[in-house]
């Protein structure tokens, strides 16, 4: 099929985007469109105003600054999976981003993108959730900053205003003797996660002193898994501890269950990655 028609705008500011948002009510942005553009197509969406925030300068890009980790919005998935910078400093965002869909999905879709789409089956929102990431949009008042926790509200729906748009992501620094690891069981066509695992531990004096765990493509959002975290916290790592834990995820989340599987054959699969996450990770954070 084809879009409904469309009116096409090309910002040279965020302060332009926004400012179109303002004037438009009916009105989409536009970035990588991996997931606009089949909406479009399938007439799901049909906005009347197109707003491409693709090619604003300074939008995309990754730096170091003020003991954190900045990535513009208009980042691709391709540019976050080559990072040396990331590689060296937050392995876990460049291997999750490698993962995602297939070479043309990550040379065009963008992190900014996928985080304000908010799929319940994206990559990136547990990685975001795992390593206290936070995210700043601009809109008519100008800019604010919203943290990981409080950015996914439910399916396809984040915390970003109409008017709004997503500008930058912030991940602090990891402390020394920490490591991550994502780990991902694929739909075999998409390569959306049917279950995805973040995880961020840091190892002090032989005990876990604090531990992120964020999971997603289980239930309408990506959620952080508190009882897995309060179960890890102070205990040292082991792989009966790590089994012992990873039998507390999605706790309190409702499990879909779709034409790929149960309820139940999701949590199965969220117990074995989240347990292969936590060895991944507590081995690097023993390396570091």
């Amino acid at each position: 099929m084809y879009p409904a028609p469309f009116e096409y705008h090309r910002p040279a500011s965020v302060e332009e985007a926004v400012a179109l948002l303002g004037a438009h009510g009916d009105a989409k942005l536009l970035a990588g469109g991996h997931s606009l553009i089949p909406l479009l197509k399938l007439r799901f969406a049909q906005p009347a105003h197109l707003i491409d925030v693709r090619r604003i300068p300074g939008l995309a890009g990754i730096g170091e600054r003020d003991g954190a980790i900045v990535i513009g919005a208009a980042t691709t998935h391709a540019a976050l999976a080559r990072s040396e910078l990331l590689a060296r400093v937050l392995p876990i965002v460049p291997e999750a981003a490698s993962q995602i869909g297939d070479a043309q999905v990550r040379n065009m879709g963008t992190i900014g993108g996928s985080l304000a789409h908010g799929d319940p089956a994206a990559d990136l929102p547990a990685v975001m959730l795992a390593t206290d990431a936070e995210l700043t949009a601009v809109g008519p008042h100008g800019p604010r900053t919203i943290p990981a926790d409080a950015f996914f509200v439910d399916l396809l729906t984040t915390a970003l205003e109409p008017t709004e748009v997503l500008t930058r992501v912030r991940i602090p620094l990891p402390a020394s003797a920490t490591g991550g690891a994502y780990e991902k069981y694929p739909h075999p066509a998409s390569r959306y996660a049917l279950v995805g695992v973040a995880v961020m531990l840091t190892v002090s004096g032989g005990t876990i002193a604090r531990a992120r765990v964020a999971i997603t493509g289980v239930g309408a959002r990506a959620t952080r898994e508190g009882a897995v975290e309060r179960a890890l916290t102070g205990e040292r790592p082991s792989d009966a501890l790590f089994a012992s834990a990873a039998e507390h995820v999605a706790e309190g989340v409702e499990l879909r269950s779709d034409v790929h599987g149960s309820a139940e054959w999701r949590r199965g699969l969220a117990v074995a990655y989240t347990r292969r996450a936590l060895t991944r990770a507590a081995a690097r954070a023993a390396r570091g």
